[in-house]
């Protein structure tokens, strides 16, 4: 296992070169620039020669990258051109939101997707069978911020159940948020109201962002479950008396659990990199919309912090992803 986990750990070398690469790359090729962001399409040549060279993009390419390499090692991005802050520190600030955000939704997805997956699939070519089918079609079809504004309009304006924005409600300034994470911030401080308040605020954007992946979550469990049920393993043990639960626990789930691990790390993965339209309809201040307002802003410094570090989130999770394949299949540590 050990050895499996360090191959596929060197294999993360050379793509987060690449990653590197393209980040750079693509922000440089951006319209605009830090010198429109902060002096307008109407600026002077000599101004903005200054911001170019106070930015270092009058250098040569390959200075400009070797630069960029080492502020990243060095953790060292630069200072936000419209917050005027540090970039690691407003990254980090928001990213707890985004990661309760995006645990909240997964949580919502697995606990729901696995469970109606399986029962579809043994209750094939049901009514229940069916009706998750044509459900999970109209989980992915559905745009996220359309379902966004439905829930914000009926659960929120119309029912009142739900704040409409936000992380904490207006009256919630005083609370302490030592970890970031504000629901676990208000049981830790011992404020349970806060708490309450914080979850109120995630019910509705993790439900939206659910969506997705628990239409995908679904469809893989079906599919998976049904095709290990009909393996000769299956039947043997149904031929040996076995119990429909040890059947279950021992042969079908286990042998399924494979792809719908893959489908689950792949879904998290998505989530924490890309939740910008939700957390922009629910104005959740977290990664996704910090990153939104950087782009239409043009500050380059979050936008180059920002997609390298959602793209090392996406690929260390699927390293995890990798890892408990040894863990849930031994065949693949011998690879």
């Amino acid at each position: 296992m050990l050895r499996f986990a360090a191959r596929r750990v060197l294999l993360l070398v050379p793509i987060l070169i690449g990653l590197s690469i393209l980040v750079f790359l693509f922000v440089r090729a951006l319209p605009g620039g830090p010198e429109t962001a902060l002096l307008g399409e109407n600026a002077t040549p000599e101004r903005v020669a200054q911001v170019r060279e106070l930015y270092g993009l009058d250098r040569p390419v390959y200075e400009q990258y070797v630069s960029y390499v080492q502020s990243v090692l060095s953790l060292d991005f630069g200072t936000s051109i419209t917050t005027r802050q540090p970039v690691v520190e407003e990254i980090a600030r928001r990213f707890p939101g985004t990661v309760e955000l995006t645990v909240t939704a997964m949580i919502i997805a697995v606990a729901v997707g696995i469970p109606l997956g399986f029962v579809a699939a043994r209750r094939y070519g049901s009514w229940v069978d069916n009706l998750s089918t044509a459900g999970s079609l109209l989980g992915i079809a559905i745009p996220v911020f359309a379902l966004g504004y439905l829930l914000k309009y009926f659960f929120a304006i119309k029912l009142g159940w739900f704040p409409t924005q936000g992380r904490e409600g207006s009256l919630m300034f005083r609370n302490e948020h030592p970890t970031g994470f504000y629901v676990l911030d208000g049981i830790v401080t011992g404020n349970p109201e806060a708490a309450v308040d914080a979850l109120r605020h995630l019910i509705l954007p993790a439900l939206a962002l659910a969506t997705i992946p628990l239409a995908f979550i679904t469809r893989i469990t079906r599919a998976s479950v049904l095709e290990v049920t009909g393996e000769d393993y299956v039947r043997t043990a149904e031929a040996k008396g076995m119990t429909r639960s040890v059947i279950t626990r021992r042969h079908i789930l286990r042998n399924a659990m494979l792809p719908i691990v893959t489908v689950v790390g792949l879904q998290t993965g998505l989530l924490l990199s890309g939740a910008v339209l939700t957390e922009t309809v629910f104005a959740f201040d977290g990664i996704g919309r910090f990153l939104a307002q950087a782009v239409f802003a043009r500050d380059f410094p979050v936008i180059q912090a920002g997609i390298l570090f959602l793209a090392v989130i996406f690929v260390l999770v699927n390293l995890l992803v990798d890892l408990s394949y040894g863990l849930l299949d031994p065949r693949v540590r011998t690879r």
